[in-house]
């Protein structure tokens, strides 16, 4: 199942950001390579992501996204995706 996930990070002052992106680069890297995560982009000028998530179920995305360090700081907005008719 697909899904078109936004991801917008809003970091308070005081946390020291750069362990937490580190590890957040890590984990991405793992969910690309495993194809769960196949299609990642930037949202220039702002610190947010549009992503392409490939996963079984709701459920399962709800887990990997959270996994992510980022997490307790994301604003995350998803969009499950069916086919078009048109396609060919």
């Amino acid at each position: 199942m697909l899904f078109h996930v936004r991801m917008d990070v809003h970091l308070p002052p005081d946390v020291d950001a750069a362990p937490l992106i580190a590890l957040e680069k890590a984990r991405a890297r793992e969910l690309q390579q495993s194809g769960e995560w196949p299609h990642l982009w930037r949202i220039v000028g702002e610190y947010a992501n549009y992503s392409i998530f490939d996963v079984p179920t709701n459920d399962a995305l709800h887990n990997i996204l959270s996994t992510l360090p980022l997490f307790p700081y994301m604003k995350i907005h998803v969009t499950p995706l069916a086919t078009h008719p048109s396609k060919i």
